[in-house]
């Protein structure tokens, strides 16, 4: 009987939020949590650097952990990398994660739905395509944030941030026209459902806050081999990789916090 873990990647944290629905649905998988908090945030990277990274990178992540599933918990490097990925290791199965435009289509009352996300996500061709797919009919707003994914860092490792600047980054998210206003926000990092209570508190009105993480880690069990791996062990314990290898403390207690021990 095999034990290869699920590897879980991100820039940074925000896949934890991903990490923690599929723990429930997978109690008896193993993980492997890996953060390139060395190239956090990815945001702002020009489209062929960081996909020559992430292509690097599953290399040899690839060949050091023997993964059986690996979860791209980050919008930006799916919406960028996922064919790539696919391309390159076509015999490992991949689940990335993009917006979730198709729901908040169905779901929104008003017609006026907001996307959330990096600069990187809101600008990508694969984002507006799903708009053309999903959401013709909806008067969609694309919402790029220089700063959410960070002030989400700060927030989980300090537990503390700055209101003000969350109301700020989530204010153009929040339209009227024609007497109706915005229902529904896309929540297309998995850095920012950390900060949805503090984006339900600043925010004008309320809406509904759409963090896809629950069917992500639906996606990754549907694609699992059936099978039931062997009792969780010391020697078996999921753990964080921080390309940095310099996570710092507070890093380290919040991976604790989550289960994982820093490797």
């Amino acid at each position: 009987m095999t034990d290869r873990p699920i590897l879980m990647f991100d820039s940074g944290i925000g896949g934890l939020t991903v990490l923690r629905e599929a723990r429930v649905l997978m109690p008896d998988r193993r993980f492997v949590y890996v953060a390139d908090d060395a190239g956090f945030p990815y945001g702002a990277w020009e489209e062929p650097a960081l996909r020559h990274r992430v292509l690097e990178l599953f290399a040899g992540l690839l060949d050091r952990f023997d993964p059986e599933i690996s979860v791209i918990a980050c919008n930006t490097a799916s919406t960028l990398v996922m064919d790539a990925l696919r391309d390159r290791f076509p015999e490992h199965p991949f689940v990335g994660t993009v917006p979730a435009i198709k729901p908040a289509a169905e779901r929104t009352r008003s017609g006026l739905v907001s996307v959330l996300g990096t600069p990187g996500t809101v600008k990508r061709q694969y984002t507006r395509d799903l708009i053309r797919q999903w959401a013709s009919k909806c008067h969609v707003r694309l919402v790029g944030s220089d700063n959410l994914a960070a002030l989400a860092e700060i927030y989980m490792r300090e537990g503390f941030v700055d209101e003000e600047a969350v109301r700020a980054e989530i204010a153009p998210c929040f339209i009227e026209k024609d007497g109706a206003r915005t229902d529904i926000v896309v929540l297309a990092c998995t850095h920012y459902p950390f900060l949805v209570n503090r984006m339900r508190k600043t925010a004008p009105w309320p809406v509904d806050w759409l963090d896809p993480a629950e069917a992500i880690a639906r996606r990754a069990l549907s694609l699992l081999a059936e099978r039931k791996p062997p009792p969780l062990s010391a020697e078996r314990a999921d753990v964080a990789v921080f390309t940095s290898a310099q996570a710092e403390f507070t890093t380290r207690r919040l991976m604790q916090g989550f289960g994982l021990s820093v490797s």
